[in-house]
């Protein structure tokens, strides 16, 4: 025996079709993820970002730097003293300082809350020294070196030179 089963109102077409639309949705969704993926994996690493969203001059403070912009001194890092590696109890006392474009107030402020990192940094990079390697340091490589892993760590700008205001080293 053969019955017929009419469709009740419980249920309106319209649903379906919202259904439908969102279904579709989330399937393009997934497609835009799926692809932006593989074109991360594809991308060169030390390639730069494809977009900034807000600020427009995004790090570019201090590649539009020039002679006759006005210049602050970063001196906050203060002075560390930092024991030096092996059987001497040498101590250095060091302290760092650099040059930043005065006007360049989220740069300031990257700066400021940087400050930890930066004396983990100079600290982490003394004490693998022994006293007779700080004897004998080329200062510039050691600045450079230094330099380098401080400009890794920011995002809004880059410091251009290091000056060590101090380096002494105390038996």
């Amino acid at each position: 025996m053969k019955r017929e089963i009419t469709p009740t109102q419980k249920h309106p077409k319209g649903l379906l079709v919202v259904y439908r639309i969102a279904v579709m949705l989330v399937l393009i969704l997934l497609g835009v993820l799926a692809v932006g993926s593989l074109y991360a994996f594809v991308r060169p690493p030390n390639s730069g970002p494809l977009f900034y969203i807000g600020r427009q001059d995004h790090g570019t403070s201090f590649n539009n730097w020039t002679d006759d912009t006005p210049v602050s001194i970063f001196s906050g890092i203060g002075r560390l003293r930092i024991p030096l590696a092996g059987q001497s109890a040498a101590t250095v006392v060091l302290s760092i300082s650099f040059p930043y474009p005065a006007d360049d107030q989220s740069f300031a402020e990257e700066l400021a809350t940087r400050v930890g990192d930066f004396r983990s940094i100079a600290t982490e990079y003394f004490t693998a020294l022994r006293r007779e390697d700080v004897a004998r340091l080329d200062e510039a490589m050691t600045k450079n070196e230094i330099l380098a892993r401080y400009n890794a760590l920011l995002r809004l700008g880059r410091i251009r030179e290091l000056y060590f205001t101090d380096l002494i080293i105390i038996d």
